[in-house]
């Protein structure tokens, strides 16, 4: 490649800004363009369901890369720019205002929106998802002392959102449309130990109902339930999920997956166009099955992979899946991926937390899961990690003994 052909990155959050800057340690030296559809810096996307909401002062968005980076990178950002559609044989793409640039090669960072449930909701009613940082503005001026605040969705964010909330003084009520919180995500042990922290901390919480409807009533919304119970709220936060942003790639006649479909050097149906991140699923040797992950250091790890892989590194996409979630003072942690036949293991750190591992049918540790103090489930997860990652069988019995130092079963 020429060194005036230029590397294009279409979405300008974590994924997206780590594979610009990579770019360029990787030794490209010919033009990199950015194009972001925010007007806003990069800016990372999980301090707006914790630290946004909940610090004193109001924060301004925490900048993943200064003006002054992307200009001693000559890292070319548009910012505030959408592009609209891909011309594959012609190597372009097409801007929102109708401007055309050329490309050698093209990086899908779309990302992800939050699952909307507009179809439920009165005009009028005071509804808000959380995306991005004008969106946490909104709900941190509206959290105040004793604001009634309905939550829809006991996942990640749904959660998260509630600890800050409650954390201000709300009054909050977080509707599940499961039998229990985080279903998808943390086996019913650890989720137990959660829920049971949210209601101490005085988060209301209705599991096995979903919403009929919200209607505006003087103001604020009317949140009635199929279970016949309705909440009036000043202000109704939906997290119920996400959707990979897609389109962009449908239109241009790439595969789709569950997101856009990568293969395991992270190239699309077309060689010259690669993805990372929220938007695209991909296969991973250890899980013999294609993947979407929505977690921040996957979108990280998977941008510098995939400028590696422009560059003609031609190397495999093997990073472990790793997701982390704030609830309160404590954390939970989840590394790689388990299955309802996994076996599980549990590992009683006390009053710092609880772990539970998962063991394939052969031994191998596939995935962990830890709620509990910071410091201890930290360092549990990092050694778990190393160990699935080593394709390791550790023996059942010294895995379940908190006694036993987890680090010597590393050998």
């Amino acid at each position: 490649m020429s060194s005036e052909a230029t590397m294009m990155i279409v979405g300008a959050g974590i994924a997206g800004s780590v594979a610009a800057e990579s770019l360029r340690a990787e030794g490209w030296r010919g033009r990199i363009v950015l194009i972001g559809r925010e007007t806003r810096l990069p800016y990372e996307r999980p301090p707006l369901s914790k630290a946004h909401l909940t610090e004193e002062v109001e924060p301004g968005p925490k900048t993943l890369v200064t003006s002054e980076r992307l200009e001693e990178l000559d890292i070319e950002y548009l910012q505030g720019r959408e592009v609209v559609a891909i011309d594959r044989a012609a190597h372009t793409v097409k801007l929102a205002d109708g401007a055309r640039l050329a490309y050698e090669r093209l990086l899908l960072t779309t990302g992800a929106r939050a699952r909307p449930v507009s179809n439920l909701i009165g005009q009028g009613a005071r509804i808000r998802t959380l995306r991005t940082y004008d969106d946490a503005l909104f709900i941190r001026r509206a959290i105040n002392p004793g604001a009634e605040v309905v939550v829809v969705g006991g996942g990640f964010i749904g959660l998260e959102v509630a600890a800050s909330a409650v954390s201000r003084g709300a009054s909050v009520t977080v509707i599940e449309a499961g039998p229990r919180l985080l279903a998808r995500a943390v086996p019913a042990p650890l989720a137990e130990l959660i829920k049971a922290k949210h209601e101490r901390s005085g988060v209301r919480l209705e599991l096995g109902t979903t919403i009929e409807r919200v209607d505006a009533i003087e103001g604020r919304s009317k949140v009635i339930l199929t279970s016949g119970r309705a909440h009036l709220a000043d202000l109704v936060i939906v997290g119920i999920g996400a959707v990979p942003n897609v389109e962009l790639a449908r239109l241009a006649g790439l595969a789709i997956d569950n997101g856009i479909a990568l293969d395991e050097l992270l190239a699309t149906s077309d060689p010259d166009i690669f993805g990372a991140g929220d938007c695209c699923s991909f296969p991973h040797r250890l899980y013999n099955e294609r993947i979407r992950l929505e977690a921040w250091r996957s979108a990280q790890q998977q941008g510098a992979a995939a400028a590696s892989n422009m560059l003609g590194a031609h190397s495999p996409y093997e990073k472990i899946p790793w997701f982390w979630s704030d609830q309160y003072d404590q954390t939970l942690q989840v590394v790689g991926l388990h299955r309802e036949q996994d076996d599980p293991v549990i590992r009683d750190l006390g009053p710092n937390g609880l772990l539970i591992f998962y063991l394939a049918k052969d031994g191998r540790i596939v995935a962990a899961c830890g709620f509990g103090s910071l410091p201890a489930i930290a360092r549990e997860i990092r050694f778990a990690e190393m160990m699935i990652g080593r394709g390791l069988s550790p023996n059942v019995e010294a895995l379940s003994n908190p006694a036993v130092n987890i680090k010597s079963l590393l050998s």
